[in-house]
């Protein structure tokens, strides 16, 4: 598929009805959350239909709707379902939606033929599978659009369209970081997002200590394509705050960020979201750029022909998407990289206006696209500001809804699944130094581990989503160490469980605790690689079982000479029976590494979402990544 037959601007084209989704979020036996964006205001009408037609008392079912408006053609929809009588769980549902607008009714199977499978669905409806006891778990992280590689994520459509028994169908998707990479946006899609915030009339918005004066200026500023570092205000003693987005980019161990395109505004981080995960504007946007400076139109083309890859599966994304029940948690590259990483990066960031609104902005975005449809009982305070500030007249209260967001410290939630499932927040609840401002974070707090401690102690087994590996590849790690002892965790992302003496010995404290689940599985990703682990306690006969399965990124990858290099000095430092582990934090556990079925070293390195099998009593049975081109890779159990 062409540039030209992909993006074709045309005047005589009108706005699409539903420009994103439905996507099909949290799924209980009481509820069933739906999430679209549509260029009109609109009010929503669900419908539920069981598999033995049965369709009355679900049909009926009372219909919650929160509406967000972001610009003039741009309406923000969350619909949950509360049928009468409740789901039956592992049973194969199914719904629609009418659409009422102004003049008539419009039902989804009539704005989106496309999304239906008319052979096979004859209702007119949209199937789902409502899972209780689960069996295959999909989940992955870490999606940049403009990867040079093939997107992972259209996977799950083609999985959907293969399986109908209850036994194999997937059960959810868990999207566990970097959905999105505000911080690292391409050229072109900068062009498109721009040309997006024009075309649904997104909101502006002001900023205050800053060169420029608004969002309207930013669109048109000399500096607003791969030059945004200028943009950024000074600070004390003279210091670019370009420091807390920029300097620490240049990664000598790993790889070079390029946050030259940084998104600031809330509306184009919006254009970024509805781009991402929806084909519908993609029509009226062209991607041939007049006027790129002759130094960065090398780059651009290059840039480009990523970006209409990427959008080629965007369609069997939107299909996935409506079928099968998703929730997400944000890392790093959802809001800015390095994160909350250290106290003193906080302190530069939240400490001017100007930086403190383009984080506010980015973590309003995610509560918006992401964190909106994952459980709702916590998020209840911020869905009643929400109202005030996103409606037809612009964003208002717009700063005192980003300090509300900052302030709220409940993004992570649990599933009533069988086993259940916790959901970290690793970004907002840091366990901060004390002793140096520039040494990293702990990921979680005290109170926020001990409150984890709690929700898991006494079950048989439970999953936990980290963003982040518990258990990681030792040899990275200890080069994160050293470059934190002098000063540098900026420049390596020093981001693991380990890196903060507290966080690390309390989260092994759990797993050593006599009341931790025997079978306990960690699903993670954030590395750009995956692997799989398998930790029990030394010297204790009823160890619990420990599954670490790493999976990342959707569509990104770690550069393959470094990571085989990197690999190999692992092998030979940290292998399962090297003195070296008596020196680490985690040396009263045994870690053993799976190996991949026909794959070369220990770990896959490849764009791919990951599978977890369990078995009837929710113990880890088989742990798969499947890349983007279909190919399975097994990670095998040392027998």
């Amino acid at each position: 598929m062409t540039d030209v037959d992909l993006m074709t601007k045309s005047s005589e084209k009108s706005l699409p009805l539903i420009i994103l989704g439905p996507m099909l979020r949290h799924v209980d036996n009481n509820i069933v959350t739906l999430y679209l964006v549509t260029s009109k205001q609109a009010t929503l009408h669900g419908k539920l239909f069981d598999e033995n037609k049965d369709v009355l008392a679900l049909e009926e079912a009372q219909c919650e709707q929160l509406s967000f408006c972001v610009g003039k053609h741009c309406y923000i929809h969350l619909l949950r379902l509360k049928p009468e009588i409740a789901l039956r769980a592992n049973a194969f549902y199914a719904y629609n939606i009418d659409i009422e607008l102004d003049s008539h009714t419009q039902a989804l199977d009539q704005a989106l033929p496309e999304l239906f499978d008319c052979e096979q669905n004859t209702e007119k409806s949209i199937p789902f599978y409502f899972a209780k006891k689960l069996n295959n778990v999909l989940h992955g992280s870490c999606r940049k659009a403009h990867f040079h590689k093939k997107d992972a994520l259209p996977v799950i459509s083609e999985l959907l369209k293969a399986e109908s028994s209850k036994t194999d169908y997937p059960d959810l998707l868990l999207l566990t970081g970097d959905q999105v990479y505000v911080d690292d946006v391409a050229g072109p899609m900068l062009f498109a997002i721009h040309q997006v915030i024009d075309l649904l009339g997104l909101h502006h918005e002001n900023f205050e200590a800053s060169v420029i004066a608004n969002s309207q200026e930013l669109l048109l500023h000399e500096h607003s394509f791969y030059e945004r570092e200028h943009l950024f205000p000074e600070i004390e003693a003279n210091e670019k705050l370009t420091d807390a987005f920029f300097k620490g980019k240049r990664k000598p161990v790993f790889t070079s960020v390029h946050a030259h395109n940084h998104l600031i505004a809330l509306n184009e981080v919006i254009a970024l979201y509805l781009l991402s995960w929806s084909s519908r504007l993609w029509p009226f946007i062209t991607l041939d750029k007049p006027d790129i400076k002759d130094a960065y139109k090398s780059q651009y083309e290059k840039e480009k022909d990523n970006i209409v890859n990427f959008c080629e599966g965007l369609p069997e994304l939107e299909y996935g998407l409506a079928r099968i029940p998703s929730y997400m948690i944000f890392d790093d590259h959802d809001i800015t990289d390095d994160w909350n990483l250290t106290r003193g990066w906080e302190e530069q960031v939240y400490g001017n206006p100007f930086s403190k609104r383009i984080v506010g902005n980015a973590l309003a975005g995610y509560f918006l696209f992401q964190g909106i449809g994952n459980p709702a009982s916590k998020l209840k305070p911020l869905f009643e500001r929400a109202k005030a500030v996103f409606c037809d007249g612009g964003f208002n209260q717009h700063s005192e809804f980003i300090d509300t967001l900052f302030d709220f410290d409940q993004w992570h939630y649990q599933l009533n699944t069988t086993p259940p499932i916790q959901v970290l927040d690793t970004r907002t609840q840091r366990w901060r130094s004390e002793s140096n401002k520039n040494k990293p974070s702990g990921l979680m707090d005290w109170e926020g581990l001990c409150e984890l401690q709690q929700n898991i102690l006494g079950k048989d087994s439970v999953i936990m989503v980290s963003a982040a590996p518990v258990y990681g590849v030792k040899f990275i790690e200890t080069i994160q160490r050293v470059f934190t002892t002098f000063g540098g965790a900026l420049m390596v992302d020093a981001e693991n469980w380990m890196a903060h003496r507290g966080t690390a010995n309390v989260m092994l404290n759990i797993f050593r605790h006599i009341k931790t689940p025997p079978n306990f599985i960690i699903l993670s990703g954030d590395v750009h690689y995956s692997f799989v682990y398998d930790v029990s306690l030394r010297f204790r006969r009823n160890s619990p079982k420990i599954v670490q399965f790493t999976c990342s990124g959707l569509h990104n990858e770690f550069p393959e000479k470094l990571i085989r290099w990197f690999e190999r000095i692992n092998r030979w430092l940290y292998g399962h029976r090297s003195p070296l582990n008596w020196l680490t934090k985690r040396r009263n556990m045994s870690v053993k590494q799976r190996k991949p079925e026909n794959i070369k070293g220990d770990i896959v390195n490849t764009c791919a979402i990951g599978l977890l099998q369990l078995d009837e009593k929710g113990h880890e049975k088989q742990c798969t990544v499947i890349c983007a081109d279909g190919k399975k890779v097994v990670f095998t159990h040392d027998d």
